[in-house]
């Protein structure tokens, strides 16, 4: 068989497998009616009468079986009925990854009460502000945590009762359990319930303002359920290593619903660690792992451990993981497979990457594109933050390449619906409206993509952190991409930041760095990778990088303070003019830049 007739063979396998996949994920959520009187509590429930005796959990040395775990829920059930909690009611969990986490929730939907997913990093004024838009009825948290709570007490609207598992702060949860059945309630509880019942609220994660609270239906959660089940694909024989927070849906959706619904086992740990990661899945016998992109990145960041190869880790399935590290990833730690998804916690836009291709987050063959409901790329005015519009008042679609906000039809009462905040004002937001054609509504994903010629859709950057200067687009995500194959760099942020007397944004990175660090030669390397409007004219180091729960960059407060070495305690640098490398920032060189002096 000649080249030619090898790569024709090859492309034909390659449509082939990808289109089996999707079909294979579709046919998970094909059948799923949000009229239907089936709640993701019923799946759950099918999974235990299947597995009683199977290990659900592998705990900080500890095993839960599913029918133990089911007790558990249930005596939540039987304790919100006792408190006088009926359907429709919400009830906040604030506390870190644990069994009782999942328990909770679990135990709550069998009654049709709706649990608030509450960030456990979160304290003061944006800790009210989760509570009180949902209007719950009690918080359910932990001694840790329970003071927090406690202490904004005169903030949150109703009273909320506060139920500490341990009792030390609030009402004692556990005293409460243990006088109560472990039965099942009477599903007459939640018998006049639909899919399009609401499960959870689950939250932004808050790195521009105020977290925004996403109504999560039963239906919804059946699907997001299911993504890892065909995927991977998962089987009872299956061991998920969790360290993402499961009050976000990466950690809490994909992986642990995965579990759920397939009768895998969850290996949860309270929180990500670096330093413990290969060993704490090596000897639990993981073998799938469930990542973000940057929490890859800390893992390269970490010297050699003698198990980040011996371990049965088959497949990793997640988001985030940008082209400059993927590689990396696959050969240092031997994953075999990475499943890269795109979705967020509220769209109706769902992308994977089947096949592998490294840098892309999914693919939209020309032959498939019904598939997908309608997902479009639209040109982008990046000052304007808004699409693009022809002269007849629409959208118009991105060329092949050209990067342009990713959006998607919402269809009514469909896998497509976009079922928004609990915040009209913000849900209102993300629509966008007689995009193609009169009357016709849109998601905006607010990320901005690009597709090539054979389908394949890249991230480029989020909306409001690609920047102008110089009258040229800078892509903060680009920018950073580079910063981070330089040597001794470990986490690189960038963003744009006012510099008065000129136009645009001029660039910033905050960086962590290792100790062998030398920012000498970090202009040149820059210079030699970058168009000269993206080379950052200011770089920051931090001890640590700001991050939110679930390890995005926090951008704002960065943003804020800009370069003022005035009000920052952290070294900065700048491109000085008439300089080759960065010079450090002086309180005088700094009054120079802001009085016109030093023209960047």
């Amino acid at each position: 068989m000649g080249r030619e007739a090898v790569g024709i063979f090859s492309v034909i396998k390659r449509e082939i497998d990808f289109t089996r996949s999707l079909k294979n994920v579709m046919a998970q959520v094909k059948d799923i009616d949000a009229d239907a009187p089936i709640l993701i509590t019923d799946d759950i429930e099918a999974t235990i009468d299947r597995f009683p005796d199977k290990i659900a959990f592998y705990f900080e040395g500890g095993r839960v079986t599913y029918g133990e775990f089911e007790a558990r829920a249930n005596r939540i059930a039987n304790w919100a009925l006792a408190q006088g909690y009926k359907a429709g009611d919400t009830v906040a969990l604030f506390m870190e990854n644990a069994p009782d986490f999942v328990a909770t929730w679990f135990g709550l939907s069998k009654v049709g009460i709706i649990t608030a997913l509450i960030n456990s990093n979160l304290e003061g004024a944006g800790l009210a502000h989760c509570l009180n838009i949902v209007e719950t009825k009690a918080v359910i948290t932990t001694a840790d945590l329970a003071p927090r709570v406690s202490h904004i007490a005169a903030q949150l609207d109703g009273s909320p009762a506060l139920w500490d598992w341990d009792g030390e702060v609030g009402l004692d949860l556990n005293n409460a359990l243990a006088a109560l059945p472990s039965d099942r309630p009477d599903k007459s509880h939640r018998a006049h319930m639909t899919g399009k019942g609401l499960f959870l609220y689950v939250y932004t994660s808050g790195t521009t303002g105020l977290p925004k609270a996403a109504r999560i239906s039963h239906a919804r959660a059946r699907r997001s359920f299911r993504i890892a089940i065909s995927t991977c694909p998962l089987t009872p024989e299956d061991r998920i290593y969790i360290t993402l927070p499961l009050y976000h849906v990466t950690g809490g959706f994909i992986g642990m619903g995965g579990a759920l619904l397939s009768g895998a086992s969850a290996i949860l740990r309270r929180k990500f660690s670096a330093s413990q990661y290969w060993e704490d899945a090596a000897d639990n016998g993981a073998t799938v792992i469930v990542y973000i992109g940057e929490l890859c990145r800390y893992l390269l960041n970490q010297p050699d451990h003698p198990k980040q190869s011996a371990h049965k880790v088959r497949v990793g399935i997640g988001n985030g993981l940008r082209a400059d590290i993927w590689q990396q990833f696959v050969d240092r730690f031997q994953v075999p497979k990475l499943l890269e998804i795109y979705g967020s916690t509220e769209g109706n836009i769902f992308l994977m990457n089947f096949d592998g291709k490294i840098g892309a987050v999914g693919r939209i063959p020309k032959y498939l594109e019904k598939q997908f409901g309608d997902t479009r790329i639209v040109k982008f005015d990046i000052a304007e933050e808004q699409p693009v519009r022809g002269e007849d008042g629409f959208c118009i679609n991105a060329d092949w390449d050209e990067p342009g906000e990713l959006i998607g039809r919402i269809f009514k009462d469909s896998p497509s619906d976009f079922s928004g905040y609990q915040d009209k004002e913000a849900t209102e937001k993300k629509i966008l409206r007689d995009v193609f054609e009169k009357g016709d509504a849109w998601f905006r994903s607010g990320d901005l993509m690009s597709r090539d010629r054979a389908g394949y859709i890249y991230f480029k950057d989020r909306i409001g952190d690609t920047f102008r200067w110089k009258g040229e687009n800078v892509a903060t995500n680009e920018v950073s991409e580079v910063l981070s194959q330089y040597p001794g760099i470990k986490t690189a942020n960038v963003y744009g930041v006012e510099v008065p007397g000129t136009d645009g944004r001029a660039g910033m990175a905050s960086l962590t760095v290792a100790e062998d660090f030398d920012i000498s030669g970090l202009r040149a390397f820059l210079a030699a990778e970058l168009p000269p409007y993206a080379v950052p004219l200011f770089i920051r180091i931090e001890p640590e990088a700001q991050t939110t729960g679930t390890f995005k960059y926090r951008k704002v407060e960065l943003v804020e303070e800009g370069f003022d070495v005035n009000a920052i305690d952290d070294p900065v640098w700048f491109c000085k003019p008439d300089a080759e490398g960065y010079a450090e920032l002086t309180r005088a060189e700094h009054a120079k830049i802001v009085s016109g002096e030093y023209r960047l």
